[in-house]
Order: structure tokens, then sequence, then C-alpha cells
């Protein structure tokens, strides 16, 4: 018999430190990367304004990291809404720097940590806004300049506006082929129609749940796509409700395969060819031209049949706004930001960066820095390594830590045999090219920006200070794992508490609404994309948190199981609304499911603290 040698598993945190993103180059992030900080500083230099050339490129830099795959106008909020926030707090940090001492500054940035940590639960673009607005009060109050504050400010959202002006001038590979009106957004809209495809292709085998969360993930980023702002409030061209209705026209086709999913029966290969003719119909601007003959053997692929149908209709028409996006109010912002997730992050934002702000302002006022003022490092790193958003604690760490050791060693390399400033300015434009990239692993993204910065420091006229960086780094680093497992008042692993709870009241709401027969098909997808949506958030929370170290990791244990309940739950609910769209009953697989199911998740729920969910009484 012969023995196989099993490798030892890596422990989760250190698997997700060794773990990177993979997929094509971005060609036009990078391209907008060479163009922003670097040309902005080149300008800023031959102006003899070359403080506010580093501003801006810092604005730019910034910015860049939110340079993500996504349409136009969505990159409008995701860019725009952190540079603002950026711009807000180097404002006040700058005004606060001057005019306060070292004890009043450190309690007044730490209240700023509190409030930006907290309502960056509220969602991505707040956790930009939040980051952002750290590291700029940071920088802000840190930064020897000689500008006021209020020309920092402008000069930091100029470099942000002029990325964005950038996204939303230039093209990416292929708009110009099509409609330029359009750089994105309909590459996410025929992404669903191929997600749908393959997880017709998938059911009834062992990739069906892997393929149904892709769908999931499809419909999130096609509804973000097409949701950002606009001069308008609805759909103001024939072109754009048309992209509107085949989006909204992929919802029952998305529901009537994840029904054929939940059956687990595989159903024939030219089911999902018309999915596919769809989205390649998407992508080209054209007609659909002919579809597969139905299969209509069944309540799911009649449902299927009937909303490819449907779906080739709305193609040849100009209708179509309604995103099935729940609006969430102020009121639900805030409850978001001060429940018990936006609570527990904000306490440990505010400790993280206090503590930081505290220990540079010990050592800055003991001259500890001798020569060099800028302190705002240690802060400025501490906050990027508090981001949940960035991966667990301790891979947050080991990645900020070998990122910073080698960007300065490479730094102190080029800046040996640069020429300066010209060729301080070629590596900032270099480095801006590279972080589209580099944002694939967080120890490359830091080891870029650590170059970026500490050439814009250089170019500013401060000295090579890779080795005081390195320093600083290494103290962020240990303040920030010391805060991290500290107790804080109330339970830990609220925010993934939090989400569940968001995901159970979303599944809550979706089947309520299907078991009451309503005929409103349009709530309907909007509760049942709600429903997955919450869920997906709650799942990557889940995972982020699993991958803690144990005694972070043991706080959120059982939370796994939970959302798998949820997620069967929801699927199943879907099953149920085709059925009961078909044929106006539920048959006894369906309800002993549903029981099953309700049973299994009330079993759970009382360890993460969620509210029961009950069939009504008609079931």
């Amino acid at each position: 018999m012969s023995r196989r040698t099993v490798a030892p598993s890596l422990p989760p945190w250190l698997a997700h430190a060794l773990r990177a993103q993979r997929g094509p180059v971005p060609w036009s992030a990078v391209t907008r990367g060479a163009l922003s900080a670097g040309p902005l500083l080149l300008v800023a230099v031959l102006v003899d304004r070359t403080s506010l050339g580093v501003l801006a490129a810092l604005g730019a830099m910034l910015a860049g990291i939110n340079d993500r795959p996504g349409s136009r106008r969505a990159s409008v909020k995701r860019l725009g809404g952190p540079a603002l926030a950026g711009a807000s707090g180097l404002l006040v940090g700058t005004y606060a720097g001057e005019h306060v001492g070292a004890v009043v500054l450190t309690l007044l940035l730490t209240g700023i940590g509190l409030v930006a940590g907290s309502f960056s639960a509220v969602g991505p673009v707040a956790s930009g806004a939040g980051t952002q607005l750290l590291v700029a009060s940071a920088i802000g109050a840190g930064m020897p300049l000689p500008e006021p504050g209020w020309q920092r400010a402008l000069a930091f959202l100029a470099g942000a506006a002029w990325l964005v002006g950038l996204r939303l001038a230039l093209p990416t590979p292929g708009a110009i082929a099509g409609d330029y009106r359009f750089d994105g957004e309909r590459d996410a809209v025929a992404a669903v129609y191929d997600a749908i495809a393959a997880l017709l292709d998938a059911t009834g085998g062992p990739d069906a749940t892997a393929r149904r969360a892709a769908l999931t993930a499809a419909l999130d980023h096609a509804q973000d796509a097409l949701a950002g702002p606009r001069l308008r409030r609805y759909a103001s061209s024939a072109a754009e409700r048309r992209l509107h209705g085949q989006y909204a026209a992929a919802l029952p086709l998305a529901e009537a395969a994840t029904a054929l999913a939940w059956a687990g029966e595989a159903v024939s290969a030219r089911v999902g060819e018309g999915p596919r003719r769809l989205a390649a119909a998407v992508r080209d601007n054209a007609h659909t031209g002919p579809l597969p003959a139905p299969n209509r053997s069944a309540p799911a692929l009649r449902a299927l049949d009937d909303a490819l149908l449907h779906a080739a209709d709305a193609f040849d028409q100009a209708e179509g706004s309604d995103l099935h996006t729940r609006r969430r109010t102020t009121t639900d912002l805030f409850r978001t930001a001060f429940g018990a997730g936006g609570r527990e992050y904000g306490f440990r934002v505010a400790l993280c960066f206090g503590a930081s702000v505290a220990v540079a302002q010990a050592l800055h006022q003991a001259r500890w820095y001798g020569l060099h003022e800028h302190w705002y490092w240690l802060p400025a790193t501490a906050v990027f390594l508090v981001k949940p958003d960035l991966g667990p604690l301790a891979s947050r760490v080991l990645c900020r830590a070998a990122g910073t050791v080698l960007g300065a060693v490479l730094f102190a390399g080029f800046a040996a045999v640069l020429p300066r400033p010209e060729g301080l300015v070629a590596l900032v434009a270099l480095s801006g090219a590279l972080i589209p990239v580099a944002t694939r692993h967080f120890a490359a993204q830091t080891a870029v920006v650590t170059v970026l910065v500490l050439s814009l420091v250089m170019v500013g006229g401060e000295p090579q200070a890779s080795a005081g960086r390195i320093g600083e780094t290494l103290m962020a680093c240990a303040i920030v794992l010391i805060v991290g497992h500290l107790p804080i008042p109330g339970k830990r692993g609220g925010g993934v508490r939090a989400r569940l709870a968001a995901a159970g009241d979303a599944a809550r709401a979706y089947l309520v609404h299907v078991l009451s027969e309503s005929g409103d098909r349009a709530e309907r997808w909007t509760l049942r994309r709600e429903a997955y949506r919450t869920l997906a958030e709650a799942r990557g929370a889940i995972a982020v948190s699993a991958a803690e170290l144990p005694a972070l990791a043991r706080h959120t244990e059982g939370t796994d199981e939970v959302a798998a309940v949820l997620e069967r739950l929801v699927d199943t609910t879907t099953a149920c609304a085709v059925h009961l769209d078909e044929t106006g009953r539920l048959t006894r697989r369906h309800i002993e499911q549903l029981t099953e199911l309700l049973e299994e998740f009330e079993r759970g729920r009382g360890r993460v603290g969620l509210r029961a969910i009950e069939l009504p009484v008609a079931v």
C-alpha cells in the first residue's frame, strides 16, 4: 500500500497573507495612474509650487487606490466621496495642528477616529471616506507646509478631481467600438446573463452553489454600475432606458435559474444557450436573434422560457428605469453607523488612531524625529492597518510590515541614483501606474505606495527617510496588534453579527412577501436582490473574521453555519416563488424544506443573537 504525504495546512491568517487576486492587467487604470500624480507634481515643480503639487499628488494617489473596475457612473461616487472626506480631514487637521497643543490634538483626532470608524460600517464608499478622512487629518496636522489649510484642501481635492476627470474622459478598451456613453455598464449587464447561463450549466452538479453565488455577485455589480449618480434621477436617454430594461429582464431569468438549481435536476445543454445569446446581444448592442426552442416540461423550465421571451421583447424597447434597489434613508444610515457593528469598529479605530497619534506626538515632542517633522506616518499607517476591508488583522500587519520594508529599500536604491527632482517625479508617475495592479495584494500595494510617498516627501524638500518610515510602520503594527486584541465594551464580533442580522431580516421580508402570494413582482425582485446582497456582505465579513487569529476568530464561531442556512432558505423561497407563479400552490417538498430550514435556523440563531423567522399561519 502506497503512502501519501499530506502537506500541513497553513493557518487561515497566513494563508490569507499569501493569497493574491488574479485577473487581466487593467490597462486603462494603469494609464490613468501614470497620468495622475506624476504629471500633477511635474506641473507644480515647473511653476514653483511644489508643496501644493505634493498635496495634489497625494489626493490623486489616494483616489487611485479606490480606482477599481466598474462603470464611469459608479466611479464618480467611489472616487469622489472619499476625496471630499479627505479634503475635509486635511482642512481640520491643518488648523488643529496649528492652533492646539499635543494633548488636545490627540483627543480631537481620537474623536474623529470614532466618528469615521462608525460610519465606515455603512458600506464600501463610506469606509473609503473614513480612511481618507483619518489619513488626511493626520497629514494636515503633521506635514509642515507654507500654505494655509484651505489651499491645502483645494490642492488635495484638485488632485482627486483630476483622476475622476481622467476616469470620465478616457474610455476603457473596447468602449470606442461600442457606445462611448456606457463604459462598463454593458459588460456588467452582459455578465449577469453569462452568470445565468453558467448556473444553468451547473444545475444538478457540485458547482451549482458556487455558480449561484457568482450570479449574486454579477447582479450586485450590475446594480452598482447602473445606479451611480446622474444629472437626472431617472434614465434620460433611450439607450440608457433600454440598458436598464435589459438588466430588469435578467431578474426573472435569474429567479428561474435559481429554482432549477434548487430542484437539483440537470437540464439539457441548450437551456443555457438562450442567456448566452442575450449576453452577446447586450455586449454588441444588437438584436437577440433566434432563441432556442422552449422546453416546458417543469414549472421552473416554463418560467425560464417565459422569462426568455420577455427578455427578447425587452431588448428592443427603450423602457425600464427601476433597478430594484431599496434606498436607505438617513435614519437607516445612522442606525447602521451607531449600531453594534458600527460602535465596535468605531471604538477600535478610535483607540488605534488615538494611541498612534499619542505615541507619535510623544516622540515628536521629545525630538526623537530629529529634524524630521513628519510624525503623521505612524497614525496614517495605523488607519490602513485597522481596516477589516483589507483582510484579517494579522494578515494586514504582516503584509504592511513586509511591504513597507520592501518599498523603503527600493526607494533608498532609487534615491541614490536618480536625478532630482526629475527622476523622483518619474518615479511618482511609475508608482501611480503600478497602483491599480498592486491593489491585488496588500503587501504589493504598500510597497508601491511607500515608494510614491517617500518620493513626494523628498521632492518636497525633506531628506531621504526610508529607515524612519520602517521604524514607524513597525510601531504602528505593534499598536494595532495590541489594541486589536484588547477587550472593548459590548460583545465582540458585532460587525459580523450586524451584517448577519441584516441578512436575516431581509430573508424574513422576502419569505413573507412570497408566501403572501402578492402579485407585485417588482417588490419581490427588490426583496430578493436585497436578501442575496446582504447575505453576500455577511458571508464576506464572516470569511474575514474566520481568518483572524484564534483569539479573535472564536467570537464569531457558528456564524458561517447560520449564514449557510439563510442562504438555503432564500434559495428555497425563490423556488417557492417560481412554483407559485406557475401552479398557484406549493408542493409538499417546498413546505417540508421551508419547515426544516426554519427549524435549523432556530437552533443556531440564539448563538449569534438573531430574531426568529416564522412561517405565516396560512401555510
